[in-house]
């Protein structure tokens, strides 16, 4: 295992995954009580892996038939654009 990729991966992910929709909405049930605090945490801990399975069968799919430039840029683009929006939504 390649130490310096690991920690730059955990590192992005869990910057980028602070305060976001998906950690205020599992605080959110959190908070409201029902079921129970390991219960929210195990739901939302399960549905992180299984999305970021997806994101890397995806990104190796993509990888296979793509450079990862132009990854990159969409990604970017995508980004972008979703910002865009709010802005425009707020």
């Amino acid at each position: 295992m390649d130490l310096k990729t690991f920690a730059v991966v955990f590192g992005t992910v869990f910057v980028a995954e602070l305060g976001d929709k998906t950690q205020l909405a599992t605080l959110l049930f959190s908070a409201n009580g029902s079921g129970g605090r390991w219960q929210v945490f195990t739901a939302a801990a399960i549905a992180l892996v299984a999305s970021t399975a997806l994101a890397v069968l995806a990104g190796g799919l993509l990888g296979k038939h793509l450079p990862a430039r132009y990854v990159q840029v969409a990604a970017g683009v995508g980004f972008m654009a979703i910002g865009a929006w709010m802005l425009l939504r707020a």
